[in-house]
């Protein structure tokens, strides 16, 4: 089993992407990498606790791994846009992986490394990489927020489109 906390902008986006991959067992809502205990949804987005709106993905790593699980982030989001994710702003939908070992930093480090060395963004790559500390878990209302409410307008014009590129680009490990 294994578990990855990541940052892509808004946790409704992260969250139900990772939802459709084979091989991910849980995603939960939540916020990381701020001073306050038990922050709020309200005081979040705000901008003023210092945390990030993150997903953590239980995963098998017998199906899946944790670079796999960085590649589809990868490509879900843009990891070249500082504090911004289209027009969600600040530095709570900043773009960050908090790894919680050493073999995770090395992972994610390599990645980063090999997709600056091709040149695949054509942008300098933001994302931050800080080890886990603590993370948050946000309010019922946030979670499987997609598959509740399609029809909604930020579900239609921008999680939907993440999802139709993570399919395309990742068919195979998409749950039948």
């Amino acid at each position: 089993m294994g578990l990855a906390t990541l940052g892509g902008g808004c946790f409704w986006c992260t969250e139900a992407v990772f939802l459709e991959i084979e091989g991910v067992n849980k995603v939960v809502p939540g916020y990381s990498g701020g001073q306050v205990k038990n922050p709020s949804y309200q005081q979040v987005v705000s901008g003023t606790t210092g945390h990030a709106e993150v997903i953590q993905v239980s995963y098998d790593s017998e199906k899946i791994t944790y670079r796999e699980i960085l590649e589809i982030f990868f490509t879900m989001h843009d990891p070249t846009s500082l504090n911004r994710q289209g027009a969600d702003m600040g530095t709570q939908y900043r773009s960050v992986i908090y790894y919680h070992d050493e073999d995770q930093r090395k992972v994610a480090e390599g990645i980063i490394a090999e997709m600056e060395d091709t040149n695949v963004f054509n942008l300098p790559i933001v994302t931050q990489l800080e080890p886990f500390v603590e993370f948050f878990e946000a309010e019922d209302y946030h979670t499987n927020y997609y598959n509740r409410n399609q029809n909604q307008g930020y579900c239609k014009f921008v999680i939907e489109p993440k999802l139709r590129k993570v399919e395309k680009e990742f068919n195979d490990r998409i749950k039948s």
